[in-house]
Formats: C-alpha cells, sequence, structure tokens
C-alpha cells in the first residue's frame, strides 16, 4: 500500500508510542550529543527491551544513527532527518520550558503571547543579548521565573527572557525597535499566540 502513498510510510516513524516520545524528547533536547542504551534506559524510564526496540526502529526510519565506542554502542538523532525541524518544535511545546508554559499558562497571568528562540530550541551557544524567551502580556513574573530557573538546571545555563506588556510590544514593533525586531528574527517555535499576530 505504501508504494502508491508514500506519504505514509514517512509519517509511520511519527505515530509515537509513549517509549518513541521520551527518546525523541532526550535526543532532541540534547542536539549532537549521543547516548549508550543504559544511559537513555535511564534517563526515559522505560525497559531496556522498549528501548532497544525504540531505537532499532528509528534506526530503520532514518531518524537516528549509532555507533560502536568501546564496546559499547551509541546512538544520535540524525540532524539531516527530513522532518527534524518540525519534531524539535513539538518537543519544545510538549518538554522543558516550553511544555512548562503551556501547561501552566493560566498560573502565568494572561500571556497574549509567548515564544522560544531558535537557538534555544536547538542548545546553540548564546551571547548578552541573545534572547531565549519572549512573553507578552500581564505576567506573573514570580511564577515564569520559577519555571525559567527550573530549566536552567536542566539545560545547564543562564537563560535569557524578556517580558513586556502587550502594549510595549505592540508600539516598539510598530515602531521597528531594533531590540524587538532581532528577537522576532530568531524566534523558533510560538508557544502561545498567533505567528502571524506575534510576527505582523
Amino acid at each position: 500500500m505504501d508504494k502508491f502513498n508514500p506519504t505514509a510510510s514517512l509519517l509511520r516513524p511519527l505515530l509515537i508510542s509513549k517509549t518513541r516520545a521520551k527518546l525523541l524528547a532526550v535526543f532532541l533536547n540534547n542536539p549532537g550529543k549521543i547516548f549508550y542504551v543504559r544511559e537513555l534506559v535511564r534517563a526515559v524510564g522505560e525497559q531496556i527491551n522498549a528501548v532497544r526496540g525504540e531505537l532499532a526502529r528509528l534506526e530503520k526510519a532514518g531518524m537516528v544513527s549509532s555507533e560502536a565506542r568501546a564496546n559499547r554502542k551509541f546512538y544520535g538523532f540524525k540532524k539531516e532527518y527530513i522532518f527534524q525541524p518540525e519534531l524539535s518544535k513539538i518537543i519544545a511545546k510538549s518538554s522543558g520550558l516550553g511544555g512548562d508554559i503551556i501547561r501552566e499558562r493560566n498560573k502565568l497571568g494572561k500571556i497574549k503571547f509567548a515564544a522560544l528562540s531558535s537557538g534555544f530550541i536547538r542548545r546553540r551557544p548564546v551571547g548578552p543579548s541573545d534572547v531565549d524567551l519572549l512573553v507578552v502580556g500581564s505576567v506573573v513574573l514570580p511564577q515564569l521565573s520559577s519555571l525559567v530557573k527550573t530549566a536552567e538546571d536542566a539545560v545547564g545555563r543562564e537563560i535569557n527572557y524578556t517580558v513586556m506588556s502587550e502594549d510595549e510590544f505592540t508600539f516598539r514593533k510598530r515602531r521597528r525597535d531594533p531590540f524587538v525586531i532581532g528577537v522576532l528574527e530568531k524566534v523558533g517555535t510560538v508557544l502561545v499566540g498567533d505567528e502571524d499576530g506575534l510576527r505582523h
């Protein structure tokens, strides 16, 4: 059937089991890093046979690659995988800081927009002026600060974030404020709000 519907075979690896979802979160939240099997078992909290089975399926689908080092088999996500950018955005919305913001949205005040930078999603090195997280609205700052602190502990670095009221954001965007335009140019995924409304 798949030879008549090639899209179906491309999408099949994305139909996710619980173990596969956890593995993808580990890989995509740590781009460029390789893991050996027992390391992944500890990270996802699933049975070793389930992890090995999913790794074999992911490798067959072209999502991960493996290599042997010092009597251990290591796995890493292939950055050239066709759906890698889309999967990275999904993982950013469902785990870590992005997932926490979406889950805790009602406790964070009245958020109009929240967005993560592409550099943060891909775990790229950042400069002091780079913004990892933009939040627009009437925000409960202590609650947001707590989520950011938890995420900092997980990613092992300081997370740069900026918070603006809706009026300030709209005014600065209309004035083509260099800071705001620079942040918008580096948005990787929108967690809360409409992407067109954020950018335009």
